[in-house]
């Protein structure tokens, strides 16, 4: 009478075991993504069209071996997207953001993970700058690539001919950001380093600083001499996109650029160098410092201003840290180069650019980031508070449509009234935010 209880005890382990295995074996299979990989780790980014299939080319190399299966979300909304996501409970493990002042903010919320510390070694300045938590260093994003802002592209035009801007201010949820760029690039050309940081970086009053003002009033002096200023081409360089139109050549529906046919006539443009992917196969059309158009002072002249995308890390899933850890290495950057076409290949931080394949707008890009730069500063709107950057995009599109003192002093004080708001401590004691921004 008792083997059988013992026997139907043993029957039930067993099959509460074989259970266990098929729901772990279910999981490996699934594992929130099909395939075989044991976890999927999700991206998001901002890249779309050709730089987006491009890195989800890494993605899926990447996936290969390691235990893994990476899925990217690419968005021009970016900001908005993580938002949402982190407002659901439901954030990317891994982000890619080029917002100093964003990121800060989700440090200071607790909602980034620190970097594992092999990775945290390639947090190279400015685009890691020290974020002090808890009274020592922590690192929570480093770049993946990077590129330079401080070029002018121009188009060879006739004999005689003058010179015109080219300029679009349209870019969804950042309009004003190409308005933005001028402002900065002039700031730091004619002020110098020191006081781009302290107005970057929330210690310059701008209603009272010469430096602001003359910046916004250099950059009209410039639109004016050679600008859209016919209210229907105020109009439309408002409305039109940084990327230009459609090239009808092209089935894919790929920009063609402002100096592509975009804005027929115009003959200059300042923009980062990530805007080659359009330009880059054009005799026409070269790349030079942008320092000389600038009014700035000859000891600046070798300062640049640079962006970034840098890759953060939202979850605890382990996946996260191994995929940024294998995108900023060495074999994860020339997998990358190799899986974009020649002008979308990827500038990196590290200094190994340039590379003898490059094209030579590449070529010369890359010596201004490696050999001819004495400082190199961190794009001044993406180091501000998002809420101060948001009303500095708005800012500079009023001011485009207006370039008038009245509207400018106003505008001013405005933006001071939104710095002076958040410059009382939101944060945790325990945090402070990044001040060294230049290198």
């Amino acid at each position: 009478m008792t083997a059988a209880p013992r026997h139907g005890h043993r029957t039930r382990r067993a099959l509460h075991a074989m259970l266990v295995a098929a729901l772990v074996g279910l999981a490996a299979l699934s594992g929130g993504c099909a395939g075989g990989a044991g976890t999927q780790v999700t991206v998001l980014g901002p890249w779309t069209g050709p730089e987006g299939a491009a890195f989800e080319s890494v993605l899926r190399e990447l996936s290969e071996g390691s235990g893994h299966r990476y899925v990217y979300k690419g968005t021009r909304s970016l900001r908005e997207t993580l938002v949402a996501q982190l407002a659901a409970g439901a954030p990317p493990d891994v982000a890619i953001l080029n917002s100093i002042g964003e990121l800060t903010e989700y440090a200071a919320r607790d909602e980034l993970k620190p970097l594992d510390p092999s990775t945290a070694e390639r947090a190279y300045p400015p685009w890691s700058p020290t974020l002090m938590v808890g009274g020592r260093r922590r690192t929570y994003w480093v770049p993946l690539k990077v590129d330079l802002k401080s070029l002018m592209w121009s188009r060879t035009r006739a004999a005689g001919a003058p010179e015109r801007w080219c300029v679009a201010m349209a870019a969804q949820a950042t309009s004003g950001w190409p308005g933005t760029d001028w402002v900065e690039d002039i700031l730091l050309h004619q002020a110098g380093p020191a006081t781009y940081t302290q107005w970057a970086t929330g210690q310059l009053d701008w209603a009272k600083s010469p430096a602001v003002r003359r910046a916004f009033t250099t950059w009209a002096g410039l639109l004016a001499s050679g600008g859209p200023r016919s209210a229907a081409a105020v109009e439309r360089s408002l409305t039109l996109s940084f990327w230009g139109t459609a090239d009808p050549r092209n089935p894919a529906g790929e920009p063609r650029g402002l100096l592509g046919g975009s804005l027929p006539g115009c003959t200059h443009e300042h923009q980062g160098s990530f805007v080659r992917f359009v330009y880059a196969p054009r005799a026409d059309i070269r790349v030079e410092p942008a320092a000389r158009f600038l009014h700035g002072s000859p000891a600046y002249k070798k300062a640049f201003e640079v962006s970034g995308d840098m890759a953060a890390v939202l979850t605890d899933n382990p996946g996260a840290q191994e995929l940024v850890k294998q995108l900023t290495s060495e074999g994860g950057r020339a997998q990358w180069s190799r899986a974009a076409r020649p002008h979308l290949r990827p500038f990196f931080p590290d200094r190994s650019d340039p590379r003898p394949e490059d094209n030579a707008a590449a070529q010369e890009i890359a010596s201004y980031l490696t050999d001819d730069a004495n400082t190199l500063c961190f794009d001044a709107s993406d180091v501000m508070a998002p809420v101060l950057r948001d009303a500095f995009y708005r800012a500079v599109l009023t001011y485009f449509r207006s370039p008038d003192e009245r509207t400018l002093t106003e505008l001013l004080a405005q933006l001071e009234t939104v710095r002076t708001q958040i410059a009382a401590p939101t944060t945790p004691a325990t945090i402070r935010p990044a001040t060294d921004i230049c290198r």
